[in-house]
């Protein structure tokens, strides 16, 4: 039973790292990124559809993505969905092709982003200390029912926090990538 408490919280922990990924991923820096563009769906015969269903999206140049649109009738529409999403982007249609150039940031803003990430990464830290907070209250109710011993409980929490303390790690590491990306003129 305990075991299947530590597998359980070493999974959700590890979700929480890969999520506090994905998060910061959509966080746009000086480089073009066809990740950037996840996050945007596009209206296709009234359903929301993402971008890369609708079309190719692919790097031009460090500073420029480019995508291509699988049916010409919805090179509008994605042109469109790009603008009113919160990315700040201007797109440029050329035949059936959509470039995208991507802004120098400024530095104020890049300070901004850097908010931003860290943000992000406190909120991965605060998930995985959730689910640390979790396994050590499903190891404490076993030792309540008898299920196991006080020193049985006590090697498991130092377990657990070793868990926690390495996918913080992780989170850490993420953000001071991001942050050194952030940072590149």
């Amino acid at each position: 039973m305990i075991n299947e408490i530590k597998e359980d919280a070493k999974s959700r922990m590890a979700k929480c790292v890969e999520a506090t990924k994905n998060q910061m991923a959509k966080v746009r820096t000086g480089r073009a990124h066809p990740s950037l563009l996840d996050s945007i769906k596009v209206p296709y015969y009234g359903t929301p559809t993402p971008l890369k269903q609708v079309g190719n999206v692919s790097i031009e140049d460090s500073r420029t993505l480019a995508i291509t649109v699988f049916d010409t009738t919805m090179i509008a529409a994605v042109e469109k969905a790009i603008m009113s999403s919160d990315l700040g982007l201007n797109p440029m249609s050329a035949g059936t092709t959509i470039r995208i150039p991507l802004p120098a940031l400024t530095e104020e803003r890049r300070k901004d982003l850097i908010k931003v990430v860290r943000a992000e990464a406190e909120n991965g830290r605060i998930a995985v200390r959730n689910v640390r907070r979790d396994a050590n209250s499903d190891v404490k109710a076993l030792e309540k029912e008898k299920e196991c011993t006080e020193d049985d409980v006590r090697r498991t929490e130092d377990e657990i926090q070793k868990f926690t303390d390495a996918h913080i790690k992780q989170i850490d590491e993420i953000l001071t990538a991001k942050e050194a990306e952030l940072m590149e003129v």
